[in-house]
């Protein structure tokens, strides 16, 4: 660490369109801002980083009117720092994975693109998970987590209880031809021990130092869950 203060990176999708839709995307509002304030709150200094660095697209369809925003947006739209923060992001290539003690990883349908094709993604998730660092990822934020590997090479996810949006709720959304794969199949088939809840439901799941949740009402249990981790590692 390079600092008494621990720090924490949130990495968010620079990938903005869904496939050939023309409609937009990109990471979801509520999944990365109800996470930071939890960790800015617990103590941490958060960094924020992307796939290309700079501006990051949020889902419009995440932001929701003024006036029926989640508290977490609310406050993270209105405080500067942090706003700076998302309009200014590091680029992914440029993280050193050994500064962070947490690494989040928030979703919104842009991950599905980006996120799986990084390679400065999967190291940075490896890295940090080798050295022992806390890893969280929710909804489709998971997508991050398919290409990372351990130090011996084996898929990160591999014989760990995982989560994220599910296949049944990909098709809630009527997506499941859009997306580029379908993230639970994905988990699954790289040896990730899947547990869902109903579509819609809050869901989080922590596998020692790896949490995911399943959807953006999963966000505060993922936040929580990850705190939890953090000061087990604290104590020991």
């Amino acid at each position: 660490m390079h600092s008494n203060t621990q720090q924490a990176l949130i990495i968010v999708t620079s990938h903005d369109r869904l496939g050939s839709t023309g409609r937009k995307t990109g990471f979801y509002y509520d999944e990365m801002a109800v996470p930071y304030w939890a960790l800015v709150d617990a103590g941490l200094e958060v960094h924020l980083a992307s796939i290309a660095g700079g501006v990051a697209p949020a889902d419009p369809g995440s932001l929701g009117s003024a006036d029926d925003r989640p508290p977490a947006v609310t406050r993270f739209l209105a405080d500067a720092d942090a706003v700076e923060k998302i309009h200014n992001t590091r680029r992914i290539d440029d993280i050193d994975p050994d500064r962070y003690s947490v690494v989040f990883l928030p979703g919104g349908h842009g991950t599905m693109w980006d996120f799986p094709e990084s390679q400065a993604l999967a190291t940075v998730i490896g890295r940090a998970y080798d050295n022992g660092a806390v890893i969280g990822a929710v909804c489709h934020g998971p997508a991050g987590l398919v290409a990372a590997r351990r130090a011996d090479g084996r898929p990160l996810v591999e014989g760990l209880r995982v989560n994220s949006f599910t296949n049944a709720e990909e098709a809630a959304v009527g997506l499941t031809e859009i997306v580029p794969f379908l993230l639970e199949s994905r988990l699954r088939e790289l040896g990730g021990r899947f547990e869902s809840a109903p579509n819609f439901q809050p869901k989080a799941v922590r596998d020692g130092r790896l949490i995911t949740g399943q959807n953006p009402a999963s966000a505060p249990l993922v936040a929580e869950e990850m705190l939890r981790a953090l000061a087990i590692l604290r104590r020991r």
